[in-house]
């Protein structure tokens, strides 16, 4: 058990995750899959907009991490979107490649002609779409779509069923919809879909366990984070038997977003104990490029990619941020190619103002003179309401006679 919550210099994460009464409870597929849906879903944040080249970009990268599915898009959306389709189908060596598509045979068609190996389709069932969007029956939703998965799996299309809104749906439509789909047009596979990030992970295990049961199918989840819940549903399906998680990379998305791809593998891998072959030294590189491409800035205390995940203002325990990490954060940084790093500021201790000078080459420096410089770096901290900048601190040695050798 112990390879499974620690390993050294890498992370160590709670052992009570796999004990026996905890594991008996879980029902984890042998193999879970990451769909990510960025170039789609993603696409769908407000005033975010990827060209062709980005797009073939983000999917190398997504590539390279090692996803094993990839949405590339619409195809019907724009010419654009499908010549983006095609050269992504082209240029990626491993993944495969899925597009989105309604319920029309025309966009099965174009999904064939971007080279895509599966599609996702997708119907409304949420109970609040069918009454005031669309004003449809469940019966509705079974005649306009079941022709078009059988259309899609004669194309040899992996196909993927997508009643979208599940989560809203009365129970008696969603039932009869998955019953009647699963007898008359057998997809690949059933997505459910907490469109508005409004279920619990209870219901969430329900759902996934019910569909399982009446489909005889793999199940896919797909949530949003209305709630602040999307990664810890999507874990909740995988722990009652879904064996596909749909994610957006920095958990881009519309409204809240997706749940968040990084926070998904490292979940997974860690938590979860779900051996994967992902490349976790990408993670980072991959998330601070689409922050660059959108303009929207990862959070400075984001899971996994935050720039202060591993930084350490409060003086106690400051030694070990470098000598041993796994004392102070579950994950050693540089799993996610960082370092921990030591922050000036109001809660500072001696050892912070002692780490900080030996890292600017200045050693043996007399306890009484590194008092007086962390009672300017508190007080500095607090008048100012923020950390200090290294100029700042240098300015403070300075006042005690203290140069660094470095500058």
């Amino acid at each position: 058990m112990k390879d499974k919550y620690y390993k050294e210099n890498s992370w160590w994460v709670s052992p009570f995750n796999y004990i026996d009464e905890v594991q008996k409870t879980l029902s984890i597929p042998n193999e879970v899959i990451i769909h990510d849906a960025t170039l789609r879903d993603g696409e769908q944040t407000p005033g975010i907009v990827f060209r062709k080249d980005d797009k073939v970009r983000i999917a190398e990268q997504l590539d390279s991490i090692g996803i094993e599915r990839i949405e590339a898009g619409m195809p019907a959306v724009s010419k654009e979107d499908f010549e983006a389709i095609k050269e992504i189908s082209k240029r990626v060596k491993n993944a495969q490649i899925f597009t989105f598509a309604r319920a029309m045979k025309s966009d099965i068609d174009m999904a064939v002609d971007c080279g895509a190996h599966g599609v996702v389709i997708e119907v409304p069932i949420g109970y609040p779409k069918l009454k005031y969007q669309f004003n449809w029956t469940w019966e509705d939703v079974y005649n306009k779509s079941a022709d078009v998965i059988n259309y899609a799996k004669e194309k040899g299309l992996y196909a993927v069923f997508f009643p979208y809104d599940t989560t809203r749906a009365r129970e008696e439509d969603y039932d009869n919809l998955i019953q009647k789909i699963c007898k008359n047009a057998l997809p690949d596979s059933i997505g459910i879909v907490d469109t508005m990030g409004c279920a619990t992970p209870e219901a969430i295990r329900y759902l996934v366990k019910k569909t399982k049961e009446m489909s005889k199918l793999p199940i896919e989840i797909h949530t949003h984070n209305d709630f602040g819940m999307g990664v810890a549903t999507e874990l909740a399906a995988v722990t009652a038997g879904a064996s596909v998680v749909h994610s957006c990379v920095n958990g881009m998305g519309e409204r809240t977003g997706n749940a968040a791809l990084e926070d998904l593998i490292l979940c997974l891998k860690l938590l979860y104990g779900v051996d994967n072959h992902y490349d976790i030294h990408k993670l980072t590189a991959l998330c601070e490029y689409l922050s660059e491409l959108t303009g929207i800035p990862i959070p400075r205390n984001k899971p996994v990619t935050g720039k202060f995940n591993y930084t350490r203002e409060s003086g106690i325990g400051v030694d070990l941020v470098m000598k041993k990490p796994l004392a102070m954060f579950s994950i050693d940084p540089q799993m996610l190619g960082k370092t921990g790093d030591v922050a000036l500021g109001k809660k500072s201790g001696r050892m912070s103002v002692v780490y900080t000078l030996e890292s600017l080459g200045i050693v043996d420096v007399d306890g009484g003179t590194v008092d007086l410089i962390l009672q300017e770096v508190k007080k500095m901290g607090a008048e100012k309401r923020r950390l200090l900048n290294i100029n700042e601190f240098k300015a403070i040695m300075s006042d005690y006679g203290l140069h660094s050798p470095q500058s």
